[in-house]
Order: C-alpha cells, then structure tokens, then sequence
C-alpha cells in the first residue's frame, strides 16, 4: 500500500518551491543488481519486503520499479504493476521528504502506463495515512471507495507486520482507493482540480 508519505510538502508545487529546495535527480528503472537491496530497504521500512492491497500480497522488488536518484544515492522508490488496462500503484515513498520526489515518481509511473495503454491509474492508502491523502488528492487522485476492515483482514491473512496503530495515532484498519484518468500529458497550467493525474 502507497501509504507512506511520498512528500511533506507545503502548498506549492515542486516547481514553484525555492532552487535551495530541489535535488538533482534521475528517475530510471532499478537495475536487476539492485533488488536485493530493495528488498532490504522495504523490509526496513515495511515490516517485510512485501505490502498489500486489496488482498493482494506484492513483493515489491519483483514488480516494475522506477527509482529516484541522485548519483549513487536513492531518494526514492516507485512499484507498480500494469493489468486490464490500469496501473496500481503499489508503493510509492520519498526517503527524503519535501523535494519533489515523490512528485517526480508519480509522474514518471503515469507516463509509463500511458506508454503501456493503460487509462487508469489507481492506489490504495490506508485510513491513518492523512497526509498521503492530502499528496495524491492536490496531484489529480479522488477517493473512489472505502474498503471497511480490509487491512485488519489482511493483517490476519497476508501480512502481520502490519502496525495496529499508524499515523497520528490513528487505528490502522481500512483501505481507501483513490483513481484519476491516465489523459494525455498535460499542460503546465493544470490543476489539482482536473479529473487527470500525472
């Protein structure tokens, strides 16, 4: 679940925030050499390598990944998976906050879905995670529905590292799915209000 905050970010977008605020950065596919140490970051990062949504269990490091760098260094990593003319989006996380990063992600996944045919672009976060609500929701996503209980079964099923508590010591127990429409790349003008992502 793309439920870590991919950005902290104030209500600026990144392109409009200070030149002091930017990092140089590579968005690129991981390279076959570097999914074990995906698998490590995840792990330390999510309990296990694994997460999941909508019941599903994903390793993260066999699904395509897109990674932000800048040099050797990782600021960011992207999963999704492409099925029925969708994309999931199935993690997304910023390891260093408020520089665009997880925006640049974002982006970059929806162009490659796009690439794919896919018209639809969707994630699931859960119900603790107010401040990825606010990030995909000013990025072009809408809440589609409410999954009740989902992570608490899931958390019984798939994965028991779940926490049972998240963030802002919120009780962790429901999936939330967000969408937008995959449209042809937009214009710099666009806004948060426009039914497309990315």
């Amino acid at each position: 679940m793309p439920d870590a905050t991919p950005d902290s970010m104030p209500d600026a977008m990144p392109d409009a925030m200070p030149d002091a605020a930017m990092i140089a950065r590579t968005i690129r596919p991981i390279r076959l050499e570097e999914r074990g140490e995906l698998d490590r970051v995840i792990a330390k990062n999510w309990g296990s390598p694994y997460v999941v949504s909508r019941g599903s269990l994903h390793r993260v490091s066999e699904l395509p990944c897109l990674l932000a760098t800048d040099g050797d260094r990782w600021l960011g990593v992207a999963a999704y998976r492409l099925a029925a003319g969708a994309c999931e989006l199935v993690l997304l996380e910023a390891f260093e906050r408020g520089h665009g990063t997880g925006t640049a992600l974002l982006s970059a996944v929806a162009e490659q879905a796009r690439a794919a045919g896919a018209r639809r672009l969707w994630l699931v976060t859960t119900n603790d995670d107010v401040d990825a609500l606010r990030f995909y929701q000013r990025r072009g996503l809408r809440l589609v529905r409410l999954w009740p209980d989902a992570v608490t079964q899931a958390r019984k099923l798939l994965k028991p590292e779940i926490p049972l508590t998240g963030d802002h010591g919120i009780a962790i127990r429901d999936e939330l799915e967000l969408d937008c429409t995959l449209t042809d790349p937009a214009p710099a003008t666009k806004t948060a209000t426009d039914r497309g992502c990315g």
